[in-house]
């Protein structure tokens, strides 16, 4: 099995994981409750052991700090809002026959957040949204659901009508 079907599987495991930190909650006082940075470590813990196939090195190193200085800020709220670990460490799905200039990075749409900071801070978290702010000061959002302004027909609400 490759690493990043390694990487991958581990993600589909997170939510089992959730269910089974909910039911152990309320056996423990509050106090010694796991945070979701906590929850989501095994996922963190498989990124940081081995560079997820078809992402450039220097990417995946920076990923695996800005995880957890993510996870660390955000982690709690990030859980509450209702952010997966695909949600925010997800990778576009290698195809069967990818070039080999193919890059995982390069599908927005299946990116998780973490992957897309860059060096850039998250300053502000919705249900559905992240707000990145650059050096700048400009910010940049990050859709959670990844849904394009001028997407296909049945995308948008007037097309509800």
């Amino acid at each position: 099995m490759s690493s990043a079907h390694r990487y991958l599987d581990v993600l589909d495991r997170v939510p089992e994981a959730h269910a089974n930190a909910k039911s152990a909650k309320s056996a423990k006082p509050e106090a010694a409750q796991n945070s979701h940075a906590q929850r989501l470590s095994p996922v963190l813990a498989a990124l940081e052991a081995r560079c997820p196939g078809r992402v450039p090195a220097e990417r995946w190193q920076q990923a695996v700090a800005e995880g957890k200085t993510f996870l660390s800020r955000w982690g709690d709220q990030a859980h509450a809002l209702g952010w997966t670990a695909r949600d925010l460490l997800g990778l576009l799905t290698v195809p069967e026959h990818a070039k080999p200039s193919f890059n995982r990075l390069s599908g927005y749409d299946e990116t998780g957040l973490i992957w897309l900071l860059d060096g850039r801070p998250v300053v502000a978290l919705t249900a559905t949204t992240a707000a990145i702010q650059s050096p700048t000061g400009n910010v940049t959002i990050y859709r959670k659901l990844n849904k394009s302004a001028l997407g296909p027909v049945g995308d948008s609400v007037d097309d509800l009508q």
